[in-house]
């Protein structure tokens, strides 16, 4: 008997695969998220600086401020429905919105639960020492990390795959793109836990799909 894992409770990654999709829109997508780029780039500046403050809120408090939370949340929202557009899934051709709010009906989304207390001792090492590991596999994945930024690798080679695929049979192969999640959600999952969001460490596990294991019970 096969067993479903169970989830992340901490962190829920979510993305549809719209049909159609675009045979060669694809092509430009990079040009078209620009204006995205640039705007993720000083909201990722400022994401760590929040996250630096929110560093010492914990260290005094054991508290993520709750406002700085959610802007930082936010963040991670936007680029990943813009990763989801772009290069990192290429799983819609709906452009997405310039917003740091939860955007319930756009095909990418992204939760994470707002912990009441976090580790004051956890807050001295998971982001640079314990998360060291995961830092790695997920190199691998990305072709670095730096800033909630993609940059290539593994998940960007699969992408580009499928949508060669997509232009020449006008279908995004579900099996390539349940993997193409699951490496986003691997990415994500950590980029929570070394952002301070979350003391429940990542597992060492490739939950593949649009959906987190426990929807899919």
């Amino acid at each position: 008997m096969t067993t479903t894992p169970a989830s992340y409770p901490p962190v829920r990654v979510e993305a549809v695969l719209e049909a159609p999709l675009s045979r060669w829109l694809w092509l430009v997508k990079w040009l078209i998220l620009i204006p995205h780029y640039v705007l993720l780039f000083f909201l990722w500046i400022a994401f760590t600086l929040v996250s630096i403050v929110a560093f010492f809120a914990i260290l005094f408090t054991e508290r993520f401020p709750r406002a700085l939370f959610d802007f930082n949340l936010g963040v991670m929202r936007w680029t990943w429905r813009v990763s989801y557009y772009g290069y990192a899934g290429l799983g819609t051709d709906q452009y997405p919105p310039f917003s740091l709010g939860a955007e319930p009906t756009y095909p990418a989304r992204l939760d994470i639960d707002y912990p009441e207390r976090l580790s004051r001792g956890l807050v001295l090492v998971k982001w640079w020492l314990l998360v060291i590991p995961q830092y790695i596999v997920i190199a691998f994945f990305t072709g670095g990390f730096n800033a909630g930024w993609w940059n290539g690798g593994l998940i960007t080679v699969l992408t580009i795959i499928a949508a060669v695929i997509l232009a020449f049979t006008e279908k995004y192969p579900g099996d390539l793109f349940d993997l193409v999640v699951g490496l986003d959600r691997w990415v994500i999952r950590v980029a929570a836990y070394a952002g301070l969001m979350t003391d429940a460490y990542p597992p060492f596990r490739l939950d593949m799909g649009g959906s987190e294991p426990a929807a899919r019970l």
